[in-house]
């Protein structure tokens, strides 16, 4: 236990010594915010949706946990090339508990983030329905982060250099995000595209989140959960055993 919170301590420390870091990665969200919740929302309320910025929060908060936390699995190529990487897995414990303290750590951050992103969503005019629920918000958004955060570390463990990591994180993320239903109601899609949302499992942390802050689902909390959960246990342990693996 101690190894894993000096770990996840370092994740944090890292986060917070980092004021570019912070600050830059609140552009993309408060740009898709801005640009698509002012520019599309009229023509949302037009078709009957309602109020879009209502709709897309939920949807952005989930983006910006998913980027922060698969891009995390960066850290493990960095430190690598620096040499730190090596001597951690010289300690004398399991490479098992050093993925999990990179794991919380890198959820950590995430979950800060998009904590981040929930006030700037309410500056944009967002409210959610009941602030009972708020906490469960913060719950999923750990959960979400934890999960994308061993995908991270199970990819990046496999890859030696900056240039592939990201390249297969660009392949890999977008369609995430976009297929999610983050930017636009499941209802009503062709076929082929429910299916491949339905294999999403951002999708299923996007509609858990739509519903703690606007009370609205399209799966069902339940499913929500029960997929998140499953995908958490195998993604984690896929990301034990890929890191474990791993050579310096």
């Amino acid at each position: 236990m101690n190894a894993i919170y000096i770990l996840w301590l370092r994740q944090l420390k890292r986060f917070l010594r980092s004021r570019a870091r912070l600050i830059g990665s609140l552009g993309q969200p408060l740009l898709f915010l801005v640009a698509l919740g002012f520019g599309f929302g009229p023509i949302y309320a037009k078709a009957g949706g309602g109020n879009y910025i209502q709709f897309l929060a939920p949807g952005i908060i989930c983006m910006t946990v998913l980027f922060t936390a698969i891009f995390t699995g960066i850290d493990i190529i960095w430190d690598r090339q620096f040499g730190f990487l090596k001597e951690t897995l010289v300690a004398p414990v399991s490479r098992y508990t050093i993925m999990l303290g990179r794991t919380f750590g890198g959820a950590t951050v995430s979950t800060i983030q998009g904590s981040l992103v929930f006030i700037i969503s309410l500056i944009a005019g967002f409210r959610p329905v009941s602030w009972a629920y708020v906490p469960l918000a913060l719950v999923l958004m750990f959960v979400i982060a934890i999960l994308f955060t061993a995908l991270g570390t199970a990819i990046a463990s496999v890859l030696q250099d900056m240039q592939g990591f990201q390249l297969i994180m660009n392949f890999l993320v977008m369609p995430l995000f976009f297929l999610s239903g983050a930017l636009f109601p499941l209802q009503g899609l062709p076929p082929v595209v429910t299916v491949i949302a339905m294999m999403d499992p951002l999708s299923y942390g996007v509609d858990a989140m739509r519903y703690a802050l606007t009370l609205s689902t399209h799966f069902g909390l339940a499913l929500d959960i029960i997929v998140l959960g499953a995908c958490v246990i195998v993604l984690t342990m896929l990301g034990g055993y890929l890191f474990s693996k791993t050579e310096v």
